[in-house]
């Protein structure tokens, strides 16, 4: 009972850290307005210089909780897929097949609602690409160390590939797309789509969050208990995908989030799955808010790429747990 009390302060301590960030968010820009202005706007909305910065700023705000709550979200579930807490989204080039996708139906002039669609499929044949190739042959079960490494090397190939694309592209779309592929939020202003595939991804994996805190102890013991561990990972697996997709269809390409938030979530000593998937969105919600609102308001008016600052702040945090996971041991 006290155990439950204090998983349910923990998930509203996290949610007022939500809010404040949104919060944070409307104050800080190139222009920083007052606390009374937003509460104003708000209670008696207006036709104003203000309220369209104020608008502007919401949207934006919620892109990147939305996104920020995709990759911690498929960052979570991937790690329980794979055994692994090095696995996320980007590490395993995941995001990378979504974003040579993506990048595909940019370069054909393919319509906007089309993207999720197409970084979806890549996002899947990525993964499916990883885990097949990591099996090698004759072997039925996957080896996380070998799926780690075969994703590390398929990243790579991605980023080739990307590299292959931009050769190619017209000037008029080269700098957006560049943008984009760092991490940009900048062009986002319709966080709707997002919010409810990450509201439905996150409803399913919480169906899901029995078996994987069965799983996440090995495929093994999971079939020892009844669970039909090859029908649980295909799941994960399209979960994973779709997080990833929206995520790279809304942002571009954004590391580390996915990585070191279920990392900090477990550090709290939250283990369980039906605590730990959504803290680990509301805090990677929080954190890609953040670091956007420090992006667009650190060398104002100049904006920097939000994959910059998350790349910036998860290097040294990835390194910290690290070292803390080795003197552990």
């Amino acid at each position: 009972m006290v155990k439950k009390n204090l998983h349910s302060l923990f998930i509203a301590l996290l949610l007022i850290i939500s809010l404040a960030s949104i919060f944070i968010a409307l104050l800080i820009g190139s222009r920083t307005l007052a606390v009374d202005e937003i509460f104003k706007n708000f209670l008696q909305p207006q036709q104003s210089t203000q309220a369209l910065i104020i608008q502007l700023r919401m949207e934006r705000a919620l892109a990147a909780f939305s996104t920020g709550g995709l990759l911690a979200l498929a960052g979570a579930l991937m790690q329980v897929l794979v055994r692994n807490p090095l696995a996320d989204p980007y590490i395993l080039g995941i995001s990378g097949g979504a974003s040579v996708a993506a990048l595909l139906a940019i370069l054909l002039g393919l319509p906007l609602i089309s993207l999720t669609a197409t970084a979806f499929v890549g996002a899947l044949t990525a993964m499916l690409l990883v885990f097949i190739l990591s099996r090698g042959l004759g072997n039925r079960h996957w080896n996380p160390t070998r799926l780690l490494l075969t994703g590390v090397v398929l990243a790579a190939g991605w980023g080739a590939v990307i590299s292959f694309i931009l050769t190619f592209s017209p000037n008029n779309k080269l700098h957006s797309m560049l943008f984009w592929l760092m991490g940009d939020l900048s062009y986002n202003h319709s966080p709707a789509s997002s919010f409810i595939i990450l509201f439905v991804a996150l409803i399913a994996a919480l169906f899901l969050a029995r078996s994987l805190n069965v799983l996440i102890r090995g495929e093994q013991f999971a079939q020892t208990l009844g669970v039909s561990t090859q029908n649980l990972q295909w799941k994960l697996l399209l979960l994973a995908s779709l997080c990833t997709a929206a995520a790279v269809t809304q942002a571009g390409s954004i590391g580390f989030i996915g990585l070191i938030v279920p990392h900090l979530i477990r550090l709290t000593g939250i283990h369980d799955h039906r605590i730990l998937l959504p803290a680990s969105v509301l805090c990677g919600g929080s954190l890609l808010t953040l670091a956007d609102t420090l992006s667009r308001s650190m060398f104002s008016p100049i904006q920097i790429p939000v994959g910059i600052v998350t790349a910036l702040i998860g290097i040294p945090v990835f390194l910290f747990l690290l070292q803390r996971s080795e003197a552990h041991r």
